[in-house]
């Protein structure tokens, strides 16, 4: 008989292992065996009151996820988006995320590495590499977590040293994906697990992934103006890897124990592979923008006016219509480009090349555990972070060598958690310290590459931020059993945030595509006064506070319900808004905090044949000035608006038949951003939807596993996710809508011993399911939008030892 694997996490083994201890393992995973810290201890995921996604590395490896950017299919009420066509990851977490592409600002969502905060949107992008377990925590974590959280958490967990003896695997793999020149990718990982000594041990992993690019481009076709320099008319999507860990453990006692883990990655990547839409834009009796939507296919006019006449173009994104250049082909975007495929993954892009994008993360922790008593433990963790990226778009997405965009960071963190746990016979505690420092400097910009026809002479109109931030909080948490089947948890935290911050616009001469700020710069903002353009420079502070208050009732010993209000919050900061386009006071750099009252409740049960659990809650959440991110024109700032949302979410998980493992997961809520306007200081204002987030999302999985005739262990599995459609622009304009869909993966795979190989494929029905989009409607009558990979068949081999 072969054991439940795909809910328990355990792995399928032949028929000659002790099946019924395997039976009785994956039954007590399933009542209760997933361990989280979730509240900073470890607890059954059954005994916690929050919503939480959990996922242990197999069971991600069963499901074929290994990249962070696909955890979202598995846990409806989360998505992603990300900017640079999804180069850089940013999480939505029950409609609450943070879009500003700009490397200065913080989520709303806090990610985690064994516990330290990784505060750059490129940092959250990573292959998932020797994991333990992962955790989705929704609702507002501020409390606990040393970061922000509004919205939630993730929290990847690492796979630690072992004592024991020398382990490890290799797991190889190689796909090929189902596009116009049938790319391939490769995978490769390998772990080894040394103990150095009695106390101590090392384990290290690297991974080294290298693909091919998957955007077939067709350029010259249509090209509008000559080629922005050499190389360019690349394919995209391509990718380059080369990732690694080591972590020491060393356990002095069986009271101390100390663990020190060394991180770094480094990526090659090409242009970021967006493909141009037309759009036409639409304006009222004021000339004021209203609404944006597809262009027809016999469409001539370069925007429509009140009456339906042309109103012209704005080219230079000054709010001003009327410039000559209109749509120079019926259908097309203002310079007559049609994507010659739609959807499909072949497109014309004059600003596209190999491998110009670099990124490199590297990173130390150290985490130090001390047992003080039987009852009491100090827990300190260090983090240090280093970010370094380049990365390069083409803001029209088409062959016009028009403008492109381009971001630059260059980033340290530092952050100091000291926390104490303790417990008695009916109380639980929780206390810390902790501090945050991060020195953030941002290149942010518009490329007019040589050849341009948007200017007359090669430059960078660049936006140069640099943000120092110092935060301090104390945090605590008490869980007070104060009667046989209830508990109640009261907790809080108090942040102070300092922030100092220099903020730039300027442009550099500049005749290299693939560089940026060359030369002596020119200052033209954002400032304006008696003496002409000037930097924007503000330093200031803020004193903030998060707090829980939950009430949990077991009836019997299998059924935890729960009900309770957190707040939580998140800093105000500052904006650093590309220079050109529709113009921003300087008033508006500076944005004030947001808070999340979250009101929840929900239940937990697991059923007494101990095969089936079944979760469930519903949430409504008031936002006060939520910190949403407006697009306009070539740019966008972040603003304060109210929110509100409701909804509710359910799992169930069950084996009903030895080998069997079935799930089945759902979202659904509504959501509303109040009174946001349509432009900066603007005369309309709506209420409207939240980006990158679809009002349902359901998942399923199934998986079986038997005894194979001619030995070993076959099963099979599928996954599928549905998503309703959702705006990519908080302006919710017609155009900026991706559709539904249905994505569906599959594998089979046998093992036996210490063998394992796999075939799956992902994406069978080939769905284009959207990432990341932007409307620039009036910088090229197109949005510019991006899809996940096209369907990818893989075959990979696993040898454990």
């Amino acid at each position: 008989m072969a054991s439940a694997a795909l809910i328990s996490g355990q792995p399928a083994r032949a028929a000659d292992a002790a099946s019924d201890e395997q039976t009785a393992a994956a039954q007590s995973a399933l009542s209760g065996e997933i361990v989280v810290t979730a509240q900073r201890r470890e607890q059954n995921v059954q005994d916690v009151g929050i919503a939480i996604a959990a996922f242990s590395g197999e069971q991600l490896r069963t499901l074929n996820i290994v990249d962070s950017r696909e955890l979202a299919a598995l846990t409806p009420g989360v998505s992603t988006s990300g900017s640079l066509a999804g180069q850089n990851t940013q999480y939505t977490i029950r409609g609450v995320n943070q879009i500003d592409p700009n490397d200065i600002v913080e989520a709303p969502n806090a990610v985690y590495l064994d516990e330290g905060y990784i505060a750059i949107a490129q940092g959250q992008t990573f292959s998932l590499l020797d994991i333990d377990r992962v955790e989705i925590l929704k609702g507002p974590q501020a409390t606990l977590f040393g970061r922000n959280a509004t919205g939630g958490l993730v929290h990847y967990v690492t796979r630690k040293p072992s004592l024991s003896g020398v382990e490890g695997f290799v797991e190889l793999g190689y796909g090929l994906y189902d596009s116009p020149s049938t790319p391939g990718a490769f995978r490769g990982e390998a772990a080894l697990n040394v103990p150095l000594a009695a106390t101590l041990a090392a384990r290290a992993v690297v991974m080294w992934s290298k693909a091919e690019p998957y955007l077939k481009n067709k350029y010259p076709d249509q090209a509008v103006g000559g080629p922005p320099g050499p190389g360019a008319g690349a394919d995209l999507g391509n990718d380059d890897t080369l990732a690694g860990r080591l972590t020491l453990l060393f356990e002095p006692s069986d009271s101390a124990r100390f663990i020190l883990a060394f991180n770094g990655a480094r990526s090659h990547l090409s242009t970021g592979p967006y493909q141009n839409k037309p759009v036409i834009a639409h304006y009222d009796a004021n000339q004021e923008l209203i609404n944006v939507t597809d262009v027809q296919p016999g469409e001539t006019r370069a925007s429509i006016g009140a009456d339906g006449q042309d109103l012209g173009s704005d080219l230079n994104n000054d709010g001003i219509l009327g410039d000559t250049v209109g749509r120079l082909r019926p259908g097309g975007d203002l310079f007559g480009y049609i994507d010659p495929d739609g959807k499909d993954f072949t497109w014309s892009g004059d600003f596209a090349f190999a491998n110009p994008g670099r990124v490199k993360t590297t990173g130390v922790n150290l985490t130090s555990e001390f047992d003080l008593s039987d009852s009491v433990s100090l827990i300190v963790v260090s983090d240090f972070k280093h970010f370094y990226k380049k990365l390069f778009v083409d803001t029209d997405s088409g062959p016009e060598n028009l403008a492109e965009n381009y971001a630059r960071v260059n980033a340290d963190t530092f952050s100091q958690e000291v926390r104490i746990n303790g417990k008695s016979d009916s109380l639980e505690w929780i206390a810390g310290l902790y501090y945050l420092y991060i020195d953030n400097k941002s290149d942010n910009g518009l490329k007019f590459p040589v050849n341009s026809i948007a200017s007359p002479f090669p430059m960078d109109l660049a936006s140069v931020a640099h943000l120092k931030t110092n935060s301090y909080s104390g945090f605590g948490q008490i869980d007070w059993k104060f009667a046989p089947q209830l508990n109640l948890i009261v907790g809080g935290r108090i942040i102070r945030e300092e922030k100092d911050y220099h903020f730039t616009q300027a442009i550099f001469p500049t005749v290299g595509s693939n560089d940026i700020h060359l030369g002596t710069p020119i200052i033209i903002g954002p400032v304006f006064g008696p003496s002409g353009p000037a930097p924007y420079q503000d330093s200031h502070g803020q004193t903030l506070w998060a707090g829980k208050l939950q009430l949990e009732y077991r009836p019997q010993d299998d059924l935890m319900l729960y009900a309770g209000v957190n707040r939580g919050v998140k800093a105000g900061s500052y904006n650093a808004q590309l220079a050109g386009g529709l113009g921003v006071p300087a008033s508006a750099i500076r944005y004030g905090p947001e808070t999340l009252w979250s009101y929840e409740a929900g239940f937990k049960y697991m059923f007494p044949d101990r095969r089936t659990r079944f979760n469930a809650s519903a949430f409504y959440y008031d936002y006060l000035d939520y910190q949403s991110f407006l697009f306009t024109g070539v740019s966008g700032v972040v603003i304060n608006a109210d929110a509100r949302t409701y909804g509710g979410e359910a799992e169930l998980f069950t084996s009903p038949l030895e080998g069997l493992d079935l799930g089945l997961m759902a979202s659904w809520f509504d959501s509303k951003v109040k009174d946001v306007p349509l432009r900066v200081n603007g005369p309309i204002v709506r209420d409207v939807k939240p980006v990158y987030a679809p009002q349902l999302q359901m998942t399923g999985v199934i998986r079986y596993a038997w005894d194979a005739s001619f030995g070993g262990v076959m099963s099979v599995g599928a996954d599928a996710s549905y998503s309703s459609s959702y705006y990519y622009n908080l302006r919710n304009f017609d155009a900026d809508k991706f559709g539904r869909y249905l994505m569906a993966n599959a594998n089979i795979s046998w093992s036996k011993d210490a063998l394992e190989l796999i075939f799956s494929v992902k994406n069978i029905t080939d769905v284009r399911a959207g990432v990341m989009g932007y409307n620039v409607a009036t910088l090229c009558g197109c949005n510019e939008v991006s899809y996940k990979p096209p369907r990818f068949f893989k075959v990979s081999a696993r040898y454990t030892f």
